[in-house]
């Protein structure tokens, strides 16, 4: 990027521009693995509330049996309800892929409505990556210059970010030019919204559909010629100036770390907000270590930044969605034995089990100074030993094969129980050759469960 015209019109340049051959091998690859990811958490997360209920107010509209495909369900819905239903399902569990340099989930509110965007289209596989990378890397250039000031605001940038992320990949498997993609982010930016007081309720995952459905919806209307100020990100009550105090172009402009934002994607392995995994990891590392259980233990404190107390420090949570933003709940899942990868772990009567309710008693959450990353945790043994822990959860993969294979066994315990495992493995081959495919609609009829066929 360069300063020689406006950051929005340098993000649309950018995005427009991009070619799959211009993408190497690693960041393909990484592209592969988001697909796979988010297919597995979006069939899983299909049958969620917060979907189920938005199926329902649609279909009660006499909708419901024509257009494009819902991910792990059997009806099907027009293009742009389809995107706002999968990019629910798809953040329902709370259990997709993260970036820090837009401080949010980066796949979810593009994948959604530019899948069932390709689907309508009959685009190929190389076309889906591509458009996918290019939306990504324009979020993660707007998530940098907006920075963190925007987040500890109260906004949730998946739902605010994402949909400048969504408007660039449509636009991009559209093959809109540069002046009209620039268009499409300043439709993205007057709709773009997400409030983090909603984190525990189901307008979280909400806030990923709608980002999907509105950059989808930026694209298409750009196309047909809409209007919309070309220069949002930077202009006089844009967004930069009215959704964050520290709005910075160059900040936005300097390149990732292995030059793809793509590259330091973090994926997810632990069914909760992702800013509780450090101390999740942290206590279990020192179990390992140390050999203690639950009953070994007289106290655990946990030292929490300043984002963590804003995000995801629910005292006493008494629902599901509640227990995925509790430190204090998910470190007691960790002494009790539970399964912080199951989705089951995360319902309703699970999180009201006595003896995981008791042992948050024994948990302390504390103003720290540390980041997220490394959350520090301290844990007190009643024999008189004091073990610490900062285990440090937001270093990017550099062995994509290891990745790979974790991601297939997440994918597996997702996909299996809802599509059959012999379904489940051609999904998970068709979605890791997915730039193979002459059509992206066959990777998509894979998700739709047995008893529609």
């Amino acid at each position: 990027m360069t300063d020689d015209q406006g950051f929005t019109a340098e993000v649309a340049a950018r995005a427009a521009s991009l070619r799959f051959e211009d993408l190497p091998d690693d960041v393909v690859e990484v592209a592969r693995q988001c697909i796979l990811d988010w297919l597995g958490v979006t069939v899983a997360g299909a049958r969620d509330d917060c979907a189920d209920l938005v199926v329902q107010d649609l279909v009660s509209l006499g909708l419901g049996s024509f257009g494009a495909t819902l991910v792990g369900r059997t009806e099907r819905l027009p293009l742009l309800d389809a995107a706002l239903v999968n990019g629910t399902a798809s953040h329902a569990l709370d259990y997709d892929d993260v970036n820090d340099a837009m401080l949010g989930h980066p796949s979810v509110p593009i994948l959604a409505g530019l899948l069932g965007l390709a689907e309508h289209l009959g685009s190929s596989g190389e076309d889906l990556v591509c458009a996918f990378v290019a939306g990504y890397e324009a979020e993660c250039h707007v998530g940098r210059a907006t920075g963190s000031p925007h987040y500890l605001r109260g906004f949730h940038a998946t739902g605010t970010i994402g949909t400048f992320g969504a408007a660039a990949a449509c636009s991009r498997l559209m093959g809109l030019d540069a002046d009209t993609t620039a268009v499409a982010l300043g439709l993205a930016g007057a709709q773009a919204a997400g409030l983090k007081s909603m984190f525990g309720t189901m307008v979280k995952p909400l806030h990923a559909g709608k980002a999907s459905e509105n950059g989808l919806r930026a694209a298409r209307l750009a196309a047909r010629g809409y209007s919309a100020a070309a220069d949002v990100l930077e202009c006089e009550q844009g967004f930069g100036e009215t959704h964050t105090d520290g709005f910075d172009a160059d900040r936005g402009r300097r390149p990732a770390r292995k030059d793809w934002f793509l590259l330091d994607n973090l994926f997810k392995y632990n069914a909760a907000c992702f800013q509780t995994h450090s101390s999740i990891e942290g206590i279990r590392s020192l179990q390992t270590e140390h050999g203690f259980g639950a009953d070994d233990v007289d106290t655990i404190v946990i030292e929490a930044d300043r984002s963590q107390l804003r995000m995801c420090a629910i005292p006493n949570p008494v629902t599901g969605l509640e227990a995925k933003f509790s430190l204090r709940h998910t470190a007691a899942m960790v002494l009790a034995g539970e399964d912080t990868a199951a989705i089951d772990s995360f319902t309703d009567d699970a999180v009201a089990k006595p003896h995981v309710v008791k042992l948050r008693d024994r948990v302390e959450v504390r103003p720290g100074v540390g980041a997220g990353g490394a959350t520090p945790v301290e844990v007190r043994l009643r024999d008189g030993r004091v073990l610490h822990s900062a285990h440090d959860t937001h270093i990017p993969a550099d062995d994509l094969a290891e990745q790979r294979r974790r991601l297939l066994v997440k994918f597996s315990g997702l996909v299996g129980p809802v599509l059959g495992r012999d379904r489940a493995e051609r999904l998970a081959g068709l979605a890791l050759d997915v730039d193979r495919l002459d059509n992206v609609a066959d990777l998509l009829a894979g998700t739709v469960p047995p008893s529609a066929s």
